[in-house]
Parts: C-alpha cells; sequence; structure tokens
C-alpha cells in the first residue's frame, strides 16, 4: 500500500512537514509502522498551491523519496499554505511516473491509499463509466487515478462527498457483480486547493489507517515549549496515513466510514468535523 499526508494552514516550507519530524513521511517511506508494508519506494510525489485561485504544481518521481535529491531541493525551497505528498508501495500496476500519486485535474488533487481488489477484472467497466470527455486525460494505468476520474464524472466540483460516495458504490457494486467480495480499500484525500476532504472507507469494514491532527490552541496549551505552535495559525491542520511524531494528544484517529471536512482561515467551532461515509449508487 502507501503513506501519505495533506496540509493545510499557515504557509511553511514543504521539508517543515515531509523531513522535520521524528518520524516524517520521508522517514516512513524506509520506516512505516501502521502500513501493509514497511517500505515505501515504489515512487512518490508532492502537490502544492501557491495560490488557491491557481491549480497546482505537481511533482513525480519513480525513484524512492529517501534519497531523491530533487526531493530535498525544492522542500527547502517551495514555501505553501495546502500540500499533499504521498509515498508509493505498488499493489500491482507499473512503477512509472504516471503511476505516481498525487493526481491533478484543473485545480483538483487527489491521492490514495488502499486498492481496488482484483481491478485488472473490473478496469474495463470502470474505466468505460468515466466521462468520455475525461478519458483521454488518463495518463497511467492505476486504480487510483481511475477512482479519481469516476469522481470527477460523478460530479466532484459540486458536491466532493457526494462524487465520492457514487464512486464508491459504482466500485462496490461492479465487484460484486465480478465475484468479488471486498472490492474497495481506500484512504483517500482530495482538494480543490481551499478545502481538503479526506475518506476512510473499506467493504470490509477494516480501512487502512488514517488521522488528523489536534487542534493548534488545544495542543499549544499541552506543548508551550514547542516552537513550531506558535508560528502557525489556529486554522493550521494536518492528515496523516500514520502520526508523524509522539507528541501526546496530538492525533485522532478518523473512526472507519467517515470523512473529514479541513477548511483552512478560520478556526471556528465545527469548521472541520468528521462526518458519516455511505456509498451510494451513481
Amino acid at each position: 500500500m502507501c503513506r501519505w499526508l495533506a496540509y493545510s494552514g499557515t504557509p511553511v516550507l514543504l521539508e517543515t512537514i515531509l523531513y522535520r519530524p521524528r518520524h516524517s513521511l520521508i522517514d516512513q517511506s524506509l520506516h512505516a509502522r501502521l502500513g501493509v508494508e514497511t517500505t515505501n519506494g515504489d515512487g512518490f510525489g508532492v502537490g502544492w498551491y501557491a495560490d488557491a485561485r491557481d491549480g497546482p504544481g505537481v511533482i513525480r518521481d519513480v525513484s524512492p523519496a529517501w534519497n531523491n535529491r530533487n526531493l530535498r531541493e525544492i522542500a527547502s525551497h517551495v514555501r505553501s499554505p495546502l500540500f499533499f505528498a504521498h509515498i508509493r508501495a505498488s499493489t500491482g500496476t507499473a512503477v512509472q511516473q504516471t503511476n505516481c500519486h498525487p493526481f491533478r485535474h484543473g485545480r483538483w488533487m487527489w491521492m490514495h491509499n488502499g486498492a481496488i481488489t482484483d481491478f485488472h477484472r473490473l478496469r474495463r467497466d470502470l474505466a468505460l463509466a468515466v466521462d468520455p470527455v475525461l478519458f483521454s486525460q488518463i495518463e497511467g494505468s492505476t486504480d487510483s487515478e481511475i477512482m479519481f476520474f469516476l469522481a470527477l464524472t460523478f460530479g466532484l466540483d459540486q458536491d466532493p462527498p457526494g462524487a465520492v460516495a457514487r464512486m464508491t458504490g459504482l466500485v462496490e457494486r461492479l465487484g460484486r457483480e465480478h465475484g468479488v467480495r471486498f472490492p474497495l480499500q481506500m484512504t483517500v484525500a482530495v482538494t480543490d486547493g481551499e478545502r481538503t476532504w479526506a475518506f476512510r472507507h473499506s467493504s470490509e469494514g477494516n480501512s487502512r489507517s488514517l488521522f488528523f491532527s489536534s487542534r493548534v490552541e488545544t495542543l499549544r496549551k499541552l506543548h508551550p515549549d514547542v516552537t513550531f505552535l506558535q508560528e502557525v495559525s489556529d486554522g493550521t491542520r494536518l492528515i496523516v496515513s500514520e502520526p508523524l511524531g509522539d507528541l501526546p494528544g496530538a492525533w485522532n484517529e478518523v473512526p472507519e466510514g467517515s470523512y473529514l471536512v479541513v477548511h483552512p482561515g478560520t478556526d471556528e467551532p465545527g469548521r472541520d468535523h468528521l462526518r458519516a461515509f455511505t456509498p451510494a449508487e451513481p
């Protein structure tokens, strides 16, 4: 499987999140604790926004994240208020640049950990469900990219949670029709450059790990000596496949069958919270 993180809040250098924490995503590329595989060395990707009005910049490469000099160089010079980072462990599709996450379309970015079970059997039917206008823009061969373009087909621009629910419903229905008992395993992050949605769902009710950071104002009270917490806004949030460190009170598990919405800018009660996630028929 894979490991990923999504950051939104006060603009920071990418290296602050990707490299500096004790159990950073770069460390997880070699020493994941909660993933199916310990090593995630089948490529990486980073996507970031300089301005929410513009689309994201994306870099992807098939080399392991832990020794990529270009990633280190970019991370020490790029500052962003919202970015995605992903390290890949292939579930069977080719190790190639177009199969590395995050995937991009217009202002949208998408990344995924998990798999469509027996994807090779479902692939044709799923591909035929993609809007023909969008189909030619699919570059790679992964189930993750097909999931993204199905969500775009089913109305991601208008209703992100509904679009992901309809994508999930289609995958599970086609899987059952092909005799697949548990068709889908996913933790997904998707953003339009302003809001970020993170979903945790699997057909068997045993999804891959997913966590989100506690409110900054709460963490400041618990850890007044942590400099980073003094430098970022109350609206800063991290969503991660596994915690980046062992700071007490910092991490909360996203419950099974739910999704989280994060919108930076203000830190009003209820601004970001968990909601139930249920697959839906397209």
